[in-house]
């Protein structure tokens, strides 16, 4: 049914489109012998079915926290007091592990962020992880208690609306996903020292702005629980649906996708957009969960996602790795892989936090030159991506997602 509805949505053009569009060109006659064609016994035939359930067992783990966050919600909503306020933002902070490692599933025109322009559908990306978000478009800011949908009692607050409203006319004006839910529960982050501190007392019913903040926040939520559901079910195996199509596409080929989305969440999403863009601006508003102060470890589980696509794993699931392929075709390559991998692990682990203290350091700083050698690791990373693409006779570039 969801594999259906995906199929009628954008006909599984990802199995139409050439490889050219998503950045890919196969370069004739370099396939290696013992990692080409076929499917039964082959390598990496082998490779791209421990992805595809890899990319379920995620999907599904975030799908759960995603319900557990909406039960934390609920429980806020039922009880507002410091303790639930707080227990709702753990449940948060809990949620954004196991999504950040799915990152690494983006940029290929996948369920996560296909698009149609024929039928003006996409994928749920856009409305689950957008940022930067300009806060006065959903609530009240400091210097204006009356900003935002939730004090606009003109606009009626359903499901159907708060998804209309979001990104239109500015990229900032976000109305949905996990960095909505981020700011609701904490509020504007006015401090270099905590993160933000919205007050309890924001969630007690009976005030129209309270009472419109309670719906928004339960329908936003409930949104990202069905995108997680979403995703889940066209990655889940024995179904007809995106996984099964997947596997079913020439291994080379499914690992020219693979790769892609590798080397735009490392090369232009992690290292140029959400590092990169914040270390130039020094703006806070560029950082990418703001309000929680949770930025540093958005770059963790993101490079966490590149290591477990890498290495054919997730949690306590291990299958057939790239890695194994890679040293067989090219022990060399492999070693310097493996060591990028861990050598961006141990950069990005060791960022300043809170990350918008360091963004405000002068040039120079200590703090500021740790997270441009990360940029440098990651950007070293992305060139060794490329040339492990080359060995299976791939020419890989960065994509923006858009392969529809």
């Amino acid at each position: 049914m969801f594999g259906r509805k995906l199929k009628t949505l954008y006909g599984f053009r990802v199995l139409q489109i050439c490889l050219i569009c998503l950045g890919v060109i196969s370069v004739p006659g370099a396939m290696p012998g013992n990692a080409s064609g076929g499917s039964d016994g082959n390598p990496l035939g082998s490779y791209v079915s421990t992805y595809t359930h890899l990319v379920y067992e995620n999907y599904l783990d975030s799908w759960d926290r995603a319900r557990r966050l909406s039960s934390a919600i609920e429980s806020l909503l039922d009880d507002p007091n410091p303790q639930t306020l707080e227990a709702a933002r753990m449940a948060w902070i809990a949620s954004r592990e196991p999504y950040g490692q799915t990152e690494a599933f983006r940029f290929y025109g996948g369920p996560i962020d296909y698009f149609d322009e024929e039928k003006g559908v996409e994928g749920p990306e856009g409305r689950m992880n957008s940022w930067p978000l300009d806060e006065a478009y959903i609530d009240y800011v400091m210097g204006n208690p009356s900003a935002g949908i939730i004090n606009d009692a003109t606009i009626a607050l359903n499901g159907a609306t708060i998804l209309g409203l979001n990104q239109i006319d500015d990229d900032r004006y976000v109305s949905t996903g996990y960095h909505a839910i981020e700011f609701l529960l904490w509020g504007q982050d006015l401090s270099l020292a905590t993160a933000g501190d919205r007050p309890v007392e924001d969630f007690v019913a009976g005030s129209s702005a309270n009472d419109r903040r309670r719906d928004y926040i339960k329908l936003v939520t409930a949104q990202l629980v069905q995108d997680h559901e979403f995703l889940a079910n066209e990655w889940a195996p024995g179904r007809d649906n995106f996984a099964t199509e997947f596997e079913m596409l020439p291994p080379q080929a499914a690992l020219g996708q693979i790769l892609t989305g590798l080397l735009t969440l490392v090369e232009f999403e992690l290292a140029s957009e959400r590092l990169g863009v914040a270390l130039d601006s020094g703006d806070q508003e560029d950082e990418h969960s703001c309000f929680s102060d949770n930025t540093h470890n958005d770059f963790i589980y993101n490079a966490r996602g590149v290591e477990n696509v890498y290495f054919g794993r997730y949690s306590s699931y291990q299958g057939v790795g790239l890695d194994e392929l890679v040293r067989d075709l090219d022990p060399d390559l492999g070693k310097k892989m493996e060591f990028a991998i861990e050598e961006t692990r141990l950069l990005l682990e060791g960022i300043h936090v809170p990350f918008d203290a360091m963004l405000a350091s002068p040039m120079g700083s200590a703090g500021r030159a740790h997270a441009e050698q990360a940029f440098a690791s990651l950007m070293r990373q992305g060139e060794l991506i490329k040339e492990v693409g080359l060995l299976f006779g791939l020419v890989i570039h960065s994509s923006d997602g858009d392969a529809g």
